[in-house]
């Protein structure tokens, strides 16, 4: 059963991280569920070996080239634990990446190892369906004798080695008690024994009551698991069926060579591995195979608990004396942790609390004890622990030299001086009964600074009710504190028109008199730490020096404040503005006649339109100089500028505006410079307007050019052009020239536009190429009346020659509008008919060169009904239908038929289906007793034809079975032109509510109903709905509005005849309608 993962502990009772000792041993021989194994690894770990205490690093690198994302690393130690969670001072994961080439590196650190950390390792690489994997081995090797200095505390080397003591209670077989056991019981045991890992015992116990099956090779296996104790000698034996068979043993999959820690021992057919001197690494997984046979065990290394043989004894101590606390242990090197009042006491460098041990013993010293130290400590070890109490008590306080009262000149030092016993107790100062000082030592020193240093000063020493106290009195000569009010050169600085007070602080014990040579405007107030002149309102005249005198009986002092009175600076002279741009100027100005007292620091600048009364700051740091370049104007808008002088007082009044000024700005240069054509004498140049062009406009174009070689630059047009294009006239033929253009304003010609390379003046005959749109290198369709407008571009110089041919024939020009230019050719049908259909031959010619091009032209129409209309055969209440295609297809595919079946009782029509494609058809659910006419439309892109062909015969739907011969009759004729039967009548409606209009008329055959307002006929208006039913005509007004108001009249119109009847409808506002919404509807009905 594999101990689970756990903190260990070093000599020195520190915890550390613990790789644990591997995977379980009856996981050895399965095999790991992984991906498949793929190259992602381009560098693998490597195995290794250091010594306890060394670092080592394990490198794997991938290469990122063909990966989106970056791979997912795990590091594992044996086959199941993951290193992820055990990061921290003794391992370190890394992941670095270098982008340029393109790799991946994954580190592995193991710092400061430790003998357990041995063992196989595993790294694994996986990305999306990649998986790749590589296994490493640590070999930790043990100190060597002197190797290393453990530091001036660890005497352990100086110790005698000492045999563990031997349990003296007998081995106990834990896996016989637990085969044994009830399952609520395990618990217990394990917690009994020191087994912490109940999940993999429950996991081992679980596979050792399987029934094992029988092994060739092993005549007896090793036990399912074994358990030593701590420096103990286990014995692992095997019995081999075949004694020649090799025989190896492997720990956690490491094969074991004989060392003195592991002997192979052999007895006739047993195989026996001795492990001397158990220690925690040795708990691990163990297997031997006998050729393709292998048998495993588990063996735990039990470690004794540490208990306490000598308990600590109490100390009772005074302060500032050596304590030592001393205890004894049954195991050399145990580890323990010293507590004070259940706490653990902290051994740092900056501890006051030292430890020590020597074999069995342990000590916990105190070099000099506190009266903090009281309380009780106690030693936790694994098996127990002790307690002690300790009392640390104040040593009788003595006083050696009390303080004494003493006399002192102000700023003279004062040393008060005590000696008392103990001389390392702390204490406190006060003055007057109020804390002045709290410190470590005894003597203090304090410099009498002011008077408030003169009272009664006591000490107390901490933790004692005795003090010690003095008295101290300080005198002092009058003076004047000038240097107090931090004046330059005594100067006191006041701005024109405000008041002046300066105290000035004295000071002198006794109290001195003050005596002030001063003016009659100044006046003086004497207080009994200052002194004060005043002047309620500065002027210039005021400023000069004052000098005061201090007397009292301890002497005499004297000084003397200088006032001055300094004011705002006068305005500056006007401002001159001496270039204009075009969102900017520069203007300049002097300096103003006077400053004010004061240097000026700096102006500030505004400016503000001329038709504006609103000025604005342009600067908000000071400007230093006398010149400034106002930015950010609008370009031809009229401006004024002024100044401010700024000096330490204040800012001045501004000075008189600048005289206006308009920014303007020349054009940016034209765009887009090309050459458009060339000839033997001339040069078309054209190009794009500037992209900044400014208040100023743009005048015109000057377009300029000279001889490749030459600076010599003529103006081609002495007027401006306006035109974006321009042609250059009288060019020697064959020359190289140069061409450029500017752009003209009222601010200047902008920067001019040169082509890049020079132009030869000579035509170039370019070959003739039709260029036919995309949508024209297929059929193209038009329906019969529609306009047909068609552009094809073609390129060639000198100008080509378009003609056009249909189906071999000069094109009719009274029928199809053919417009040739420099670039394109347009053939335009103003209403296409159905004999402008065929192929269109276009060839252009450019003096031997031909290119020719086909535009196939498509008029179609809708088609003609379909013929012969015939019904098939009749039965139950199915009729089948069979026509031929229409003669006339309108130029295009027939695409379908609809197929409309008539009651003859009523006929009306009612279609059957639609978008049909065959010419015979079965028409089903017919009602019996009926008797049906059919007629069939055809379609083709366009539509449906105008027309129907209708069936001649009738089908009459009888019930199966019987035949009804039905009598002859004369047929009345029921013919009769349009008659209205209800006449319309004048109404009025309310604007914004429906408003309907009703008339019923009888006709035979069914009239054509048309609907009329002011004798114009209503045709697709969405305002308007119109409906018949059974001779019933009703034409609803939606939401109407009083411009909808008028004539109305409708006309029924047939074969025999027409009728025609009107009406008034008068819509009224919502406002004249009280309470009601007047709405007409007549209905009558009729039959013919």
């Amino acid at each position: 059963m594999p101990e689970p993962t756990k903190k260990d502990e070093t000599p020195n009772g520190e915890k550390v991280w613990s790789l644990g000792e591997g995977q379980a041993p009856e996981d050895l021989d399965k095999p790991v569920d992984t991906p498949p194994l793929s190259s992602l690894l381009i560098e693998r770990p490597q195995g290794g070996s250091i010594t306890v205490g060394g670092d080592i690093s394990f490198v794997a690198k991938v290469e990122a080239q063909d990966l989106l994302r970056k791979p997912t690393i795990k590091w594992f130690k044996g086959k199941w634990m993951d290193l992820a969670s055990k990061t921290g001072k003794h391992l370190q994961l890394k992941e670095t990446f270098d982008r340029r080439t393109k790799i991946h590196t994954f580190e592995m650190h193991i710092i400061k190892a430790k003998d357990n950390y041995a063992g196989n390792y595993r790294c694994e690489v996986t990305y999306k369906d990649k998986f790749d994997s590589c296994s490493f081995d640590l070999e930790v090797k043990g100190f060597s004798e002197g190797h290393e200095d453990a530091g001036d505390l660890d005497f352990s080397g100086l110790l005698k080695h000492r045999e563990p003591k031997q349990d003296e209670t007998p081995e106990v077989d834990v896996w016989e008690i637990l085969k044994s056991a009830r399952p609520d019981q395990y618990e217990k045991i394990a917690f009994e024994y020191g087994i912490t890992d109940l999940r993999g015992l429950l996991k081992r116990l679980k596979k050792t009551k399987k029934e094992e099956k029988k092994s060739e090779a092993f005549a007896k296996k090793l036990d399912p698991a074994y358990q030593a104790d701590k420096g103990g000698k286990i014995r692992l034996v095997v019995d081999l069926a075949d004694p020649t068979v090799e025989l190896k043993w492997y720990k956690n999959g490491q094969e074991i060579r004989p060392t003195p820690k592991f002997i192979f021992e052999q007895k006739g057919t047993q195989r026996i591995l001795v492990i001397n001197n158990c220690g925690l690494n040795d708990d691990a997984a163990y297997s031997v195979a006998a050729g393709e046979e292998k048998c495993t065990t588990e063996l735990f290394v039990k470690e004794l608990p540490v208990k306490i043989t000598k308990e600590i004894e109490a100390v009772k101590t005074t302060v500032n004396e050596r304590i030592e606390l001393e205890c004894e242990v049954s195991e050399v090197g145990a580890q323990v942790k010293w507590c004070k009042n259940g706490v653990e006491v902290s051994t740092g460098p900056r501890s006051r609390y030292r430890v020590k041990s020597d074999g069995l013993k342990h000590w916990l010293i105190i070099d000099d004890a506190s009266k903090e130290d009281t309380g009780t400590f106690s030693l936790m070890a694994s098996g127990g622990t002790s307690e002690a109490k300790v009392q640390v008590e104040l040593k009788p306080l003595k006083i050696i030299q009390d303080l004494q009262d003493m006399t002192v000149l102000l700023g003279q030092p004062l040393k008060m001086h005590c000696e008392i016993f103990p001389g390392n107790v702390p204490g406190r100062w006060y003055r007057n009964g109020q804390l002045i000082q709290s410190n470590d030592r005894i003597n203090i020193l304090q410099r009498a600074n002011t008077l408030h240093d003169a009272g009664d000063y006591t000490f107390v020493p901490e933790g004692y009710s005795q003090s010690l106290c003095a008295k101290i009195h300080i005198v002092d000569p009058p003076r004047v504190h000038l240097e107090s009010l931090n004046f330059p050169d005594n100067t006191v600085t006041i701005v024109a028109g405000n008041k002046l007070r300066v105290e000035i602080p004295i000071s002198g014990e006794p109290a001195p008199r003050v005596i002030l040579d001063s003016g009659h405007r100044v006046r003086a107030e004497t207080f009994p730490d200052h002194t004060s002149l005043t002047i309620d309102i500065a002027e210039k005249e005021d400023t000069g020096n004052y000098k005061i005198v201090l007397q009292n009986e301890a002497g005499e002092a004297g000084a003397s404040v200088k006032v001055k009175v300094v004011d705002i600076p006068d305005p500056p002279e006007v401002p001159l503005v001496t270039e204009v741009g075009g969102d900017w100027c520069s203007m300049t100005w002097e300096p103003p006649i006077y400053d004010g007292g004061s240097p000026i620091l700096g102006y500030f600048i505004e400016r503000k339109k001329k038709q504006s009364s609103r000025w604005m700051r342009l600067n908000f740091d000071l400007n230093k100089e006398t010149t400034f370049e106002p930015k950010k104007m609008i370009e031809g808008v009229p401006y004024e500028v002024r100044v401010f002088a700024v000096n330490a007082i204040g800012v001045s009044k501004p000075s008189e505006p600048s005289k206006a000024f308009v920014p303007l700005a020349v054009t940016s240069e034209p765009t887009m410079l090309v050459v458009d054509d060339v000839t033997d004498t001339t040069v078309t140049m054209k190009w794009r307007p500037p992209d900044t062009i400014g208040a100023a406009g743009l005048d015109g174009y000057l377009v300029e050019y000279c001889i490749e070689g030459t600076d010599d630059w003529r103006v081609t047009n002495k007027e401006l052009t306006e035109k974006t294009k321009y042609t250059i006239t009288g060019l020697p033929p064959e020359a190289k020239i140069l061409v450029r253009v500017r752009a003209i304003n009222a601010a200047g010609a902008s920067t001019p536009r040169t082509l890049q390379h020079s132009i030869l003046v000579k035509e170039v005959i370019e070959p003739p190429k039709i260029r036919i749109p995309r949508h024209l290198k297929q059929t193209y369709t038009r329906k019969v009346g529609e306009a047909v407008n068609l552009v094809i571009p073609f390129m060639g110089k000198p100008r080509p020659k378009v003609s056009w041919l249909k189906e071999g024939q000069t094109v009719d020009p009274t029928q199809v509008t053919i417009r040739n230019t420099d670039c394109d050719s347009i053939i335009f049908i103003r209403k296409a008919e159905r004999k402008h259909s065929g192929k269109y031959d276009m060839k252009v010619e450019v003096e031997n060169h031909v290119d020719t091009a086909i535009v196939d032209i498509q008029i179609v129409d809708l088609p003609g009904p379909p013929q012969c209309v015939k019904i098939d055969e009749v039965w139950g209440g199915n009729v089948a239908l069979d026509w031929t295609p229409p003669k006339d297809n309108g130029n295009a595919a027939i695409t379908g038929y609809t197929i409309q079946k008539a009651d003859k009782k009523t006929m009306e029509w009612y279609t059957c289906i639609e978008h049909y494609h065959r010419t015979c058809i079965t028409i089903t659910e017919l009602v019996v007793g009926n008797e049906y006419y059919f007629r069939i439309y055809s379609e083709n892109m366009v539509g449906l034809s105008e027309g129907a062909t209708q069936t001649k015969d009738s089908a009459l739907i009888v019930k199966e079975g019987m035949q009804l011969k039905n009598p002859e009759y004369i047929d009345h004729d029921f013919k009769e032109p349009p008659k209205f039967t209800q006449p319309l009548i004048n109404t009025f409606a309310i604007a914004g509510y429906n408003a309907t209009l009703n008339c019923s008329v009888r006709a035979n055959p069914r009239p054509k109903v048309i609907w009329m307002k002011n004798k114009i006929a209503i045709i697709d208006d969405p305002r308007y709905r119109m409906f018949s039913n059974q001779g019933v005509c009703t034409l609803e007004i939606r939401k109407p509005s009083p411009y909808d108001g008028g004539m109305y009249s409708c006309k029924a119109i047939n074969d025999l005849g027409d009728a025609l009847v009107e009406c008034k409808l008068e819509v009224k506002g919502q406002n004249n309608v009280l309470h009601h919404v007047a709405e007409l509807n007549l209905c009558i009905f009729f039959s013919f």
